[in-house]
């Protein structure tokens, strides 16, 4: 007999799919969908809108402006991130991402980098304990995404998968946790199965989309039904998010995407292992 399990809680990310509907709307349809929700700019948001909807928040965009490594970046970011912390409340969200630096409306950072010294190393990381202080003194998570360079995100520091990695195991706080964006790892590094492995402690959630277009599982050259089977083998339980666009339909996205983080056990095979 085969059995069907869906191990994992569910997200979809309201920025980017039902684009034809308000952003609330998007918000209620994800949700009846069975998803929790994922948001970016809380500060272009009516929050009191989006607590009505008695959705589940995943997570959120946890600062405005800033940077990890510069003075006047630090404060902003810092700043920016309690402001996050008070709206997370708001929401119940129990996650706050962040980035290697501040970024555009396009995706592009607002002050590029080339090279990252050894001295935005160091800075980083002690930035990032401040920002895991403050998540511990309100009981919530940052995360830090790792981004692509070649495609989405050129130019901004601290972006690889193995970069945010390394600096969470630096600060080695339950407050601070890797977003570990598949999508992106593929473009910027590959080999995602021992990647997810060798991150795994360190994970506070994962989002995934296809490659190329960054849309639903399935439309690309990600085999993400073996990527969940790999999760699912390694102990991983926490949250998948789809941050992607839909193909097509919306509906058929998710569905995709669901289907594609079902996993599958042949349970004769399993009994007469034993």
């Amino acid at each position: 007999m085969t059995l069907s399990t869906a191990p994992f809680a569910l997200a979809a990310s309201a920025e980017m799919l039902y684009l034809d509907r308000p952003f609330t709307e998007r918000v209620n349809r994800i949700a009846e969908r069975g998803f929790q929700v994922e948001i970016w700019d809380w500060s272009t948001k009516d929050i009191a809108a989006l607590a009505a909807t008695e959705a589940t928040f995943s997570s959120m965009t946890g600062y405005l402006t800033g940077n990890l490594t510069d003075p006047d970046g630090i404060d902003a970011l810092l700043t920016t991130a309690r402001k996050s912390l008070d709206v997370a409340a708001q929401l119940d969200c129990p996650r706050l991402n962040l980035h290697g630096t501040g970024l555009g409306g396009k995706g592009l950072p607002v002050r590029p980098v080339e090279t990252v010294t050894p001295t935005m190393w160091l800075t980083a990381a002690d930035t990032l304990r401040r920002v895991a202080a403050l998540g511990e003194e309100a009981g919530r998570v940052f995360t830090l995404e790792n981004l692509n360079l070649a495609v989405d995100h050129p130019g901004t520091p601290f972006a690889r998968a193995a970069d945010t990695l390394a600096l969470v195991r630096a600060v080695n706080s339950p407050y601070l946790r890797m977003n570990l964006d598949l999508y992106h790892a593929q473009i910027g590094e590959g080999n995602l199965i021992d990647l997810t492995h060798q991150a795994l402690p360190y994970i506070g959630e994962i989002q995934v989309a296809d490659v190329p277009g960054r849309c639903e599982p399935g439309t690309g050259e990600i085999h993400y039904p073996a990527i969940a089977r790999a999760l699912h083998q390694s102990g991983y339980t926490g949250v998948v998010a789809l941050e992607g666009w839909a193909h097509d339909d919306p509906d058929t996205a998710l569905d995709a995407f669901r289907t594609a983080f079902t996993c599958t056990q042949d349970t004769s095979e399993a009994n007469s292992a034993r």
